[in-house]
């Protein structure tokens, strides 16, 4: 009886935790943030979404921190109409070997489900942006 009782606050505690998670994930994509993206949720992302941005970055990379004020930019001025999400090629190896990334940054554009552009280097943002919502 006591084991049921701890096996049901365990799965409580774990339910309010995944809401919470999945909430936080909305939030982002709604006040526009970027979204963590891993190897893991990777397909998830680009399946639920219509429009997807996803920055593939490290942190040595100097270009990589030169977009990144550009990105979060972007996924401001863009919240709600597209996705943007940050994919850590350190962290996570089987995306960036699967779409051959070679060089970074490297952004992936996916529009339902579907890569339908790849845009590698730094950039303005003027320019980059140009690259992103001629797909929206």
């Amino acid at each position: 009886m006591e084991k049921d009782k701890e096996l049901e606050e365990l799965r409580h505690r774990k339910l309010r935790d995944l809401i919470q998670k999945r909430e936080s994930e909305s939030d982002a994509y709604a006040v526009g943030s970027p979204v963590e993206v891993t190897d893991s949720n990777f397909n998830k992302v680009i399946d639920e979404n219509h429009l997807v941005a996803i920055d593939c970055w490290a942190a040595w990379c100097a270009p990589c921190r030169i977009m990144g004020p550009i990105i979060e930019e972007l996924a401001k001025d863009y919240a709600g109409k597209l996705l943007i999400g940050k994919l850590n090629v350190d962290e996570n190896r089987m995306v960036p070997l699967e779409y051959q990334i070679m060089s970074i940054p490297t952004i992936l554009v996916f529009k339902n489900g579907q890569l339908v552009d790849r845009i590698v280097g730094a950039m303005p943002k003027k320019l980059l942006e140009q690259k992103i919502i001629k797909h929206l």
